[in-house]
């Protein structure tokens, strides 16, 4: 009955307008566009202070985390299974063969505390983004991510570390790092 209130209200929301709704159950202070899909909600286990921008596509059949203060931007898709290796190598052969095929790829998803997910991103089954990390625009996550790692490319691979971008902030902002060790177990 849940997953169906929560189209319903993503529904009604869209006809509404494109304004961010506040609120999911369990996590009052999270954000999720109306024009955001979520499939397989049943499988999202969202935390608190996460937020979702517009006109993305996200798939939790398989499993999906999202640690508190994740922020996922627009355009991204979240994708926890994939037949299209399995259609390409299968043929028709795919339609009629039972369970699994060859080639298709099924695996949890995890984003990590306070990352971030750039606009036109894809990630993959079975990814996991570190917390404190950045995926940065139109890159394609495969596989873990370290935490704090700043990710680029298709497929996305580390091009730096957010600590080093974190450092030069709290320099300027000292009373800030007693909230960001709270979190990041960092001491700057």
């Amino acid at each position: 009955m849940r997953p169906f209130i929560n189209r319903l209200r993503r529904r009604l929301a869209r006809l509404l307008g494109f304004r961010m709704l506040f609120g999911e159950p369990g996590a009052p202070h999270s954000r999720i566009a109306p024009s955001t899909c979520i499939e397989g909600e049943a499988g999202l286990q969202l935390a608190d202070h996460v937020f979702i921008g517009q006109f993305n596509f996200i798939d939790a059949g398989a499993g999906l985390v999202i640690e508190e203060g994740v922020q996922i931007t627009n355009f991204c898709s979240i994708v926890t299974h994939s037949t299209h290796d399995a259609l390409r190598v299968n043929g028709r052969r795919f339609a009629t063969v039972g369970g699994e095929p060859p080639g298709y790829r099924k695996g949890a998803v995890r984003l990590g505390a306070y990352s971030f997910v750039g606009p036109h991103s894809l990630i993959e089954p079975g990814a996991s983004l570190g917390k404190g990390a950045i995926l940065c625009a139109y890159s394609q996550l495969r596989g873990q991510a370290p935490d704090f790692a700043i990710m680029a490319g298709q497929p996305a691979r580390q091009v730096g570390d957010t600590r080093e971008r974190d450092a030069a902030l709290l320099e300027r902002h000292p009373e800030l790092r007693e909230a960001y060790a709270a979190w990041s177990g960092v001491r700057p």
